[in-house]
């Protein structure tokens, strides 16, 4: 009996993708996370942090000042320390982001392993956070279009806002 119900589930259940508006995006993406942390989608970040999720954006201070989805933590990635973070309960609903995902989840890794419960990835990061036209922000609280790519190689999958290098 239980192996009728297992396939009629498996059949039949809704199933959840982790995608992007681009699947090449996507399917690289997929390939390059370690899915050891769950992602949240872009359209569901809105949500969450209306809900008091905590965002924190893992790129470096450079990345950060260019421009960061508003309210968002700057904690950094090379330099990253767990007393950057000591303020947020255990328990809180964390969200992490970098550029594409891949740096936010070793910094959600981190969390978990520090005890922090409920942390998820930005799928895409900010790269598909401005893909879907949301807003990014400057150091001076004004919306901006620039967006830093820290890769050459990732910057094609930026199709939207002005893309900022080194």
């Amino acid at each position: 009996m239980w192996p009728i119900v297992t396939l009629l589930y498996l059949a039949f259940a809704p199933t959840v993708q982790d995608s992007t508006g681009n699947p090449e995006f996507t399917e690289r993406l997929n390939n390059v996370y370690r899915h050891s942390i769950p992602v949240v989608t872009v359209d569901e970040l809105p949500a969450m942090m209306k809900r008091g999720a905590v965002v924190l954006d893992t790129r470096e201070r450079g990345e950060f000042d260019i421009s960061h989805i508003r309210r968002a933590r700057h904690v950094g990635y090379i330099w990253f320390d767990m007393r950057e973070v000591y303020d947020i309960q255990k328990t809180d609903t964390v969200v992490v982001y970098c550029a594409i995902g891949n740096r936010s989840e070793r910094i959600g890794e981190k969390l978990r392993k520090a005890g922090y419960r409920n942390v998820f990835n930005l799928f895409g990061g900010i790269y598909e956070w401005v893909n879907q036209r949301n807003p990014v922000y400057n150091t001076n609280n004004v919306q901006t279009t620039e967006i830093h790519v820290y890769d050459k190689h990732w910057a094609q999958w930026l199709e939207r806002g002005t893309r900022v290098d080194d």
